[in-house]
This record gives C-alpha cells, sequence and structure tokens, in this order.
C-alpha cells in the first residue's frame, strides 16, 4: 500500500484534507509507521500557511478534541481526539522553513514528509533510502548536541527497528555521551520504557553499552560486570542480565494469546506489562553483586539473599530516572520474587494447595512471575547446569502457569475474616509493628489453607 492510500485510508488525515484548505505535511513516526504497515494514532503535523496554535484550536474544534499547549516557545501544539487514543501533534516548519524544520530532526528515517493531500514525498535528507536499507542514520551532531536525549533517542529506535546503526552516528553518540546527563530524568524515563518496548531491546541495551551511555543512567552496569561466569552461569552477569531480557522476548512470542494478552496490559506507567518485566529481567540480579560470596571449600559462587537486596535497590535506582510508584513496585516485586516459582515447582510435596497458594500471592503478576523465571533458567548454563536440568526447570514452570490459568475460572478472592480494628479489640491493642505482623501471618495462613472461616481466624489471632 503506498502512502497515499495509506493517507487517504486513514478517516482523520482524510478529514483534514477534505475540510481545510491549509497546507499540510505528515512527517516523523506516522510515516515511518506507514512504511511499517502499522496503524497509526499518532500523527505529527507540519502546517506551513497558518499559526499552528490558531490551525490546533480550530483542528479540536472539529473533531470535538482536547487542545492542549505542548511548547508554546517552539509553537507546538497537540488535539487529543474523544477517543484518547488518537491524538494529533501540529507545529510550524521551523524559521518557516520546510528545509530547516526537517534538517533540525534527528535521524533521516524521521524526517520524511508527505502532503496529506497528494501524498507527494519531500525527504530532502534521504530517509526512504536509509528506510530501505535498514539504516539508523543522523542528521546533524549539532542536532544531537542541542538535545541530548536524542543520543538516546538513536537506541530507542535500535530496539524497535533492529535496523543497523551507521558508523558515524555510533561515533557521535560516543563522543558526546557525557551529555545524557543533563537530560531532564522524566524524558529519559519514557524514552527507557518505549526502548523495553521494542523485540530488539537485549541488542539495543549492548549497542548502549559500547557508546558508553548504558553506565551513566543504570550505574548498576558497573557491578554486575564485575561478576563473571561460573558453574551455574556461563555468562558474566551482564550479559546474563542482557540474554534475560532477550529470552522474555522469545518467551513472549511463543507464548498463547491468553499470555500475550496479560502481557500487553498497559496497568501502568503509560506501557504494558512487557516492557517492564523486560526491563526488571535486565534488573533482576543486581543484588548479586554486593551478596557476593566463593565458598573455600568447593570454589561455588554463592549470591545469598540477592532477590532481597536487588528489590530493595531498585527503588532508589528507578527514583533517579522518575519511574512511579506503581512502576517501582512491579519491578520491585519481580526481582523479588525471580526465584519464587522455581521454588515452587521443586517443592518435597508439591501439591494443588501448594500450586494454589502461588496463585494467591502472586496475584495478577503469576504469568509476569513464571515468564521471568523462564527466562532467567534460559540463560543460565554451566558445567553443574545440564539441558535436561533446564528443560526439566522449564516444563515444571509450563505445568505451574497452566494451572494458574485453569485456576482462574473458578478461583474466589479470599474473603476479608478479620480487619485491623476488629484484632485490636480482641488483644485489647493498639496500633503497632505486632499488629502488622498479625495481620501478614493470618493472611498467609489463608493462603495456606490453614485458616477459612471467621472462627478459625479468631482462634488463629489469639494464639498468635
Amino acid at each position: 500500500m503506498n502512502i497515499l492510500t495509506k493517507i487517504k485510508n486513514d478517516q482523520i488525515l482524510n478529514n483534514l484534507s477534505s475540510f481545510f484548505d491549509n497546507k499540510i505535511y505528515l512527517v516523523g513516526g506516522a510515516i515511518r509507521d506507514i512504511l511499517l504497515g502499522k496503524e497509526i494514532v499518532d500523527r505529527d503535523l507540519i502546517v506551513t500557511d497558518e499559526d499552528a496554535k490558531d490551525f490546533a484550536i480550530k483542528v479540536a474544534e472539529f473533531f470535538g478534541g482536547k487542545f492542549i499547549p505542548l511548547d508554546e516557545k517552539n509553537k507546538i501544539y497537540r488535539v487529543v481526539l474523544k477517543d484518547k487514543i488518537n491524538y494529533i501533534d501540529i507545529t510550524n516548519p521551523v524559521e518557516n522553513s520546510l528545509d530547516k524544520d526537517i534538517f533540525r530532526r534527528d535521524l533521516t528515517i524521521n524526517a520524511i514528509c508527505a502532503d496529506i493531500r497528494t501524498g507527494e514525498i519531500y525527504d530532502p535528507a534521504c530517509g526512504l533510502r536509509d528506510f530501505k536499507n535498514k539504516l539508523i542514520k543522523g542528521i546533524s551532531e549539532d542536532n544531537f548536541t542541542d538535545d541530548p536525549l536524542r543520543l538516546l533517542r538513536i537506541f530507542r529506535f535500535y530496539a524497535i527497528l533492529g535496523f543497523e546503526i551507521s558508523e558515524d552516528l555510533m561515533n557521535t553518540a560516543k563522543k558526546h555521551a557525557q551529555l545524557i546527563k543533563k537530560t531532564a530524568k522524566e524524558r529519559i524515563e519514557n524514552e527507557i520504557m518505549k526502548l523495553f518496548n521494542g523485540d530488539f531491546a537485549h541488542s539495543a541495551i549492548l549497542k548502549m553499552d559500547e557508546a558508553g551511555i548504558l553506565e551513566l543512567i543504570f550505574p548498576f552496569v558497573i557491578d554486575l560486570k564485575k561478576v563473571p561466569p561460573n558453574s551455574h552461569h556461563h555468562l558474566d552477569l551482564f550479559h546474563h542480565s542482557v540474554e534475560t531480557v532477550r529470552q522474555i522476548g522469545i518467551i513472549y512470542k511463543n507464548s498463547t494469546k491468553e499470555v500475550q494478552n496479560h502481557l500487553n496490559k498497559v496497568d501502568f506507567g503509560g506501557f504494558p506489562r512487557i516492557s517492564h518485566l523486560r526491563l526488571a529481567g535486565f534488573m533482576h540480579d543486581i543484588g548479586k553483586f554486593s551478596t557476593w560470596t566463593i565458598e573455600e571449600a568447593t570454589g561455588r559462587h554463592r549470591f545469598i539473599k540477592h532477590d532481597d537486596v536487588g528489590a530493595q535497590m531498585c527503588s532508589e535506582i528507578l527514583k533517579s530516572v522518575a519511574f512511579s510508584n506503581k512502576q517501582i513496585n512491579y519491578i520491585k516485586t519481580m526481582i523479588k520474587n525471580h526465584i519464587y516459582p522455581s521454588m515452587v515447582v521443586y517443592a518435597p510435596d508439591l501439591t494443588d494447595k501448594v500450586k494454589m497458594r502461588f496463585v494467591r500471592k502472586a496475584g495478577e503478576n503469576a504469568i509476569d512471575m513464571i515468564t521471568l523465571a523462564k527466562a532467567d533458567r534460559l540463560s543460565a548454563l554451566g558445567k553443574d547446569i545440564t539441558k535436561k536440568i533446564v528443560e526439566d526447570n522449564i516444563s515444571r514452570l509450563n505445568n505451574l502457569q497452566d494451572f494458574y490459568l485453569k485456576s482462574l475460572e473458578t478461583l474466589i478472592p479470599l474473603p476479608k475474616l478479620l480487619d485491623g480494628n476488629e484484632i485490636m479489640k480482641l488483644l485489647d491493642i493498639k496500633p503497632s509493628k505486632y499488629l502488622g505482623e498479625i495481620l501478614n501471618s493470618l493472611h498467609q495462613a489463608q493462603l495456606d489453607g490453614e485458616v477459612t472461616t471467621y472462627e478459625q481466624a479468631v482462634k488463629f489471632v489469639k494464639s498468635f
């Protein structure tokens, strides 16, 4: 399908070309998505013959959408349509020159323009050629020093497209890597999540590392690189972490629609679970360096409670790049529980009761935890870890996931048998840490199936 046909088939763009006489160009990501055969929801427009603000207000009124000024200084305005999914960003060309606007952009593949009325392509930066050659190429070195976030965008587009990064652009990234520290942390968070939403996120991490940018955003990488391979890991800790990201992507692609739909859900942070899970996979072993010991007698490497330590570490790391509390809590939960599903499936007495305890404890994160556990297992081989051990582990985890999915049909939420106020009256105590311990223990007893009625709950609390 050519670009004009795609534009004509797009109801929003077709309405704009039919009911407005302005000279309007579609530019950037929407053109790229059209070339990739993807549906577009965000449309970047350049209007050349009317003030962008005035035009954006008219467009908002026409579609019954919401007008939002994004950047008054640079005349960038957004119209969010009524469905709150589709939106249009509208601006005037830089210095009223379409050429100057194009050559102020970051990458050639983001600088392709198309007249929405005629479909005529305007591409002085040769982005279409680079797109066909699957090449990520910069337009000007100055454009990256003017806005250092664009350095991170190089790797975000690599993660999404898997195109080769030109040698000149990699040299630009290496030369100016330190400038990334001047970028607002909120903007960095957005680019990180877009990167981890890409199928080639694992390769993008390695490219960022090659450019010297990765450690500036994630300083923990320095310590990951210090932990070498051992009898249980054929890779050093850094490359094991990257491989875990890759395996998460493979597991996701090979999963059932039910599992994929769950991981595609946008429950927090504005990005799907799979993006957050890939990031959690990259961070799942950050607690290993500080818990690393080597047994004198056997030479075995130990990382006792690295899951707990890593979960605590991740909060400050992610706060430093402006992640929300919900995002942090999810990733923290994944790190803390990345070993838990494998512990469950190797329980000495693996009954349905044991599995159900996992189901209730993991809740809506069960699929995520199991996926991370499988990816972790597939990323670690060694002289003490045979192919048979890995296959057995994966088979057991698959069975646990099947049990979880089947249990959803009949799973009833645990009833709240006693609340804090009732327990304080029963024991004549005041709010305290002790009360919290009782509530947690009661919850665990319910998970284990030891307490199922009000009377049993009262007895449990009184004998605590």
